[in-house]
């Protein structure tokens, strides 16, 4: 299985960004912030920043100060409801 080859921390940020995404997506189309990832993510702020960073960076969501979107890439995929 590919998730065992990944080391730990990886799996738990790939995690996190799930999650984020997740959230995000069944959120729209209204924005969240990332204290209220924070806060759905158990409190964990560096985590929910973190993972919303990365998210940004491949094109997935969008980040005004801490309003927080999906990409019209994101809501895309979501529709296609692939496996």
């Amino acid at each position: 299985m590919q998730a065992d080859r990944m080391p730990r921390r990886a799996r738990g940020e790939a995690a996190a960004q799930r999650a984020v995404l997740s959230l995000v997506l069944e959120a729209h189309p209204k924005s969240l912030t990332i204290p209220d990832l924070a806060r759905e993510l158990g409190g964990n702020g560096n985590s929910a920043e973190h993972a919303v960073v990365a998210l940004v960076g491949v094109g997935l969501l969008r980040c005004g100060g801490i309003s927080v979107s999906a990409t019209d890439a994101a809501l895309r995929h979501d529709r296609l409801e692939l496996p």
